[in-house]
């Protein structure tokens, strides 16, 4: 009984894998592709840089990135003041 319970799962699980492996769309496509074309197509106009990943790292999404460099910065002093020596 427990072999058949065994088996059964190991269907199961392979039958979902192969379903999800069947349903994926091909690497690199994404499913909405309409900000893609809004970048490729105005980031040049809008921001004046030949380089779209720089104009929206640095541009479209400048608050964002300076978060995120805040928060890494905050975390290496974290780090930095937790493992110091201490003089004696």
């Amino acid at each position: 009984m427990r072999r058949w319970v065994v088996v059964a799962a190991f269907l199961i699980v392979a039958g979902c894998l192969l379903l999800g492996g069947a349903r994926m769309r091909p690497f690199g496509a994404p499913r909405y592709d309409l900000m893609d074309r809004y970048f490729n197509a105005f980031s040049q106009y809008e921001a004046a840089t030949n380089n779209v990943v720089t104009a929206i790292v640095f541009d479209y999404r400048g608050y964002d990135t300076l978060g995120e460099a805040t928060v890494l910065f905050t975390a290496v002093v974290g780090v930095a003041l937790i493992l110091r020596r201490l003089k004696r």
